[in-house]
């Protein structure tokens, strides 16, 4: 019996994006079973053209921006009895065969749960990213982001996890972690799941053949006050939710020297604003990600040092951004 997928979007202000992702969705080898679209309250979405290029998508239009984590938690809720969930943000935009190449990596590796994609920027030259790397300060990464798309020759491989902009998941692993958490509101929250889903037990592969077009931050600009708020607010939740037993003391100093290079990088970008209000809003929230942390780390099966094996080392990794 062949696996079920069902393809997610979550839209806002996608516009043409939207139009191109939509087309190229339409075009895959392999059909989803089901396309779901969200739309986050654009300032301007016409149903009717997504419906013309993409017919039989089943549309949902929300009266506010509830966020990308909330949007696709919706969807996600309404898709009972698939297998696989693909996201897809609407400013990538996949290769014909891309849907074919993730299940077809997910029939051959049971062990994994998660699926990432190979995702060019819109350039074509450069690499956007294949796969999120996690190193233990907290910072994040996307690994090979901005290689020559010709010297990024990757097979598939073991990732910490993949990125939301074009993945691929088991549909129960989803609803097992409880899906994305919505305080985050977005930013980050792709990354909190992997580590969720890694704390119990789950695996996360890159797979080389599923080529994805990325425009990357293509709705609100990447440094954007907006970027900059929620992905260094967010990260601190992620880290206090997630690192596991001696490893969230062991590598205490260096998340705390992590975020104080933020602020003063961010603040020399001009953006103090936004990174000031980041960690301010962080710190507010920390009893409540402890809170969290007390439930993630009692559902937690795999050992400290088998969460250590997977993610970046080395003082300097998050200002070099060195892949591994």
């Amino acid at each position: 019996m062949h696996s079920t997928v069902a393809v997610v979007i979550v839209n806002y202000n996608g516009g043409e994006m939207l139009d191109r992702c939509l087309s190229a969705l339409y075009r895959q080898t392999n059909k989803p079973q089901r396309v779901v679209l969200v739309d986050n309250h654009s300032d301007a979405f016409s149903a009717d053209r997504a419906e013309t290029l993409y017919p039989g998508i089943e549309i949902i239009t929300l009266a506010e921006n509830t966020g990308f984590a909330a949007a696709n938690n919706l969807a996600v809720s309404k898709l009972q009895g698939i297998d696989w969930i693909a996201l897809l943000n609407p400013d990538a935009y996949p290769a014909p065969d891309w849907l074919e190449q993730l299940l077809a990596a997910a029939e051959h590796h049971p062990e994994f749960a998660l699926f990432g994609s190979h995702m060019k920027s819109a350039n074509n030259q450069t690499m956007d990213g294949t796969g999120d790397v996690y190193h233990v300060s907290g910072a994040v990464w996307r690994r090979d982001h901005g290689k020559a798309v010709a010297e990024s020759c990757r097979q598939d491989d073991e990732i910490f996890a993949p990125s939301a902009a074009a993945m691929l998941i088991k549909r129960d692993a989803f609803q097992q972690a409880g899906g994305f958490e919505e305080s985050f509101f977005c930013y980050m929250e792709d990354v909190d799941l992997g580590f969720r889903l890694r704390l119990m037990g789950q695996r996360s592969m890159h797979v080389a053949s599923a080529l994805v077009t990325h425009e990357g931050s293509g709705v609100v600009g990447e440094y954007s006050n907006f970027h900059v708020y929620h992905g260094h607010r967010n990260l601190v939740w992620v880290y206090v939710r997630n690192m596991p037993g001696w490893l969230l003391w062991r590598y205490l100093p260096q998340h705390l020297l992590y975020n104080l290079a933020s602020i003063a990088i961010f603040i020399l970008r001009g953006k103090s604003g936004a990174v000031l209000r980041a960690k301010r809003d962080a710190l507010k929230g920390i009893a409540n990600a402890w809170k969290q942390r007390r439930v993630i780390q009692a559902q937690a099966v795999i050992a400290p040092g088998e969460i250590r094996r997977v993610m970046s080392h080395g003082l300097l990794g998050p200002y070099l951004y060195r892949n591994e």
